[in-house]
């Protein structure tokens, strides 16, 4: 257990909950911990730490989010109270500083990895799937596929959203290899 007198485990914990709170998106336990070990902010077992405490106690939650389909933390009524009424004890600077990192504008934050994958209908009554992967925002891969059925075209999608990794690397080494086999 770490050792800490109590209003530096109060400071650091009303710092997650405003991270989490200023944040124009949720974040995951990974954005969230870098962004604070970045900041040397304090170390990885705190962070774990406290977070933790702050889910027991019903400040923040760690749930599935549905767009970014992985887990993500959401600040609770109860944490935004106590932000509210504990905020002035986060150092000024510290909190300009978070605020520098997330911009007021949502529009304005550049997500660094952007994966798509829609399908729409087509006039041969097919389905048209674009699969893209743009990396601030450049695109990197664009690819359109004609399939005949929405089943295919939402199947296809769906993988590429799992697997995009996996395919773009795999596609790309396909493509770069010289001495691949043709049938």
């Amino acid at each position: 257990m770490f050792l800490e007198n109590t209003e530096e485990l109060a400071q650091n914990k009303l710092l997650l909950l405003y991270i989490i709170d200023k944040s124009n998106s949720s974040l995951t336990n990974n954005e969230l911990t870098e962004l604070v070990l970045k900041n040397n902010y304090m170390n990885y077992f705190l962070v774990q730490q406290y977070l933790s405490e702050l889910i027991e106690s019903g400040f923040i939650e760690y749930k599935k989010d549905k767009d970014k389909d992985k887990s993500v933390y959401i600040i609770l009524e109860k944490g935004k109270a106590t932000l509210s009424y504990f905020e002035g004890r986060i150092p000024t600077e510290i909190k300009k500083q978070i605020l520098s990192i997330f911009p007021d504008n949502k529009e304005e934050m550049i997500k660094p990895t952007n994966i798509i994958g829609e399908y729409y209908k087509n006039a041969n009554n097919e389905y048209t799937v674009n699969l893209k992967l743009i990396e601030k925002c450049e695109t990197l891969f664009s690819l359109y596929l004609s399939v005949p059925t929405k089943e295919q075209a939402e199947h296809i999608c769906q993988v590429w959203k799992n697997k995009t990794e996996y395919i773009y690397k795999n596609l790309l080494n396909m493509l770069a290899d010289e001495d691949i086999t043709l049938i």
